[in-house]
């Protein structure tokens, strides 16, 4: 499998051989939807919290007795149908939405979710990104060059479709230089996920050899992940 690698000005700069065990998956939808769902429950935190009859104040004795006033019988006015009373089968704190994910499934559902982008052409790679200083004007002119090679959608502002920057290691400049751009988000290839990538619409990976080299371990540690070709 092969691909056409870009330098920063969006020029085409060689082309780069991509791991068949990482892009070229089948699309596994109920699994990518099982994972998801768990991931976004185990990151939930349940902080809705109510109160029932007995955590709320008061309602030790019973308001009239039972017969012989004419009025409806009741026991406590902390009961849910009462003003101050308790809420009847509200969110409570105590609710566990985590879910055990193994390793293989979530390793499963990111190549899955990957090869359905490289598919359907929402990933694009730069053999290198570099700025000389943190400035958001630069990283948008990056930006503007793939929209040209896209064609098709402007990438980040205000009215553009969401991209994943996706860098090999930690980069102060570049992410300082991209985290004011509205629709962009960038994350290190380590930290990847399906929730992340199904997030956003497109995929620009920044020095795919090392970053899918790092990728491709989650799979196998002996399986190389990318390897570059000069024009």
């Amino acid at each position: 499998m092969e691909s056409t690698l870009y330098n920063q000005d969006g020029k085409e700069n060689g082309k780069i051989t991509l791991s068949k065990d990482l892009f070229g998956a089948r699309w596994n939808p109920d699994l990518v939807h099982q994972v998801t769902v768990s991931m976004e429950g185990n990151a939930r935190a349940p902080f809705a919290h109510t109160k029932d009859r007995s955590d709320v104040s008061g309602g030790g004795k019973k308001p009239w007795r039972q017969k012989g006033t004419g009025r409806a019988r009741h026991g406590s006015i902390r009961s849910p149908i009462w003003i101050g009373g308790g809420v009847a089968h509200g969110p409570r704190k105590e609710k566990n939405y985590s879910r055990k994910i193994n390793q293989k499934m979530r390793v499963g559902a990111l190549v899955s979710v990957l090869s359905r982008k490289f598919n359907d052409g929402e990933i694009f790679f730069i053999d290198a990104l570099s700025l000389k200083e943190p400035k958001t004007k630069n990283a948008s002119a990056v930006l503007k060059h793939f929209s040209s090679v896209n064609k098709i959608d402007t990438f980040g502002g205000s009215s553009g479709r969401r991209v994943l920057i996706v860098f090999s290691s930690h980069d102060k400049i570049l992410e300082k230089s991209f985290r004011n751009i509205p629709q962009v988000s960038f994350e290190e290839v380590r930290n990847l996920n399906p929730v992340l990538l199904l997030k956003n619409k497109y995929v620009i990976f920044i020095n795919p050899k090392d970053g899918l080299k790092i990728l491709g371990n989650r799979l196998s540690p002996s399986k190389t992940s990318a390897k570059i070709k000069n024009l």
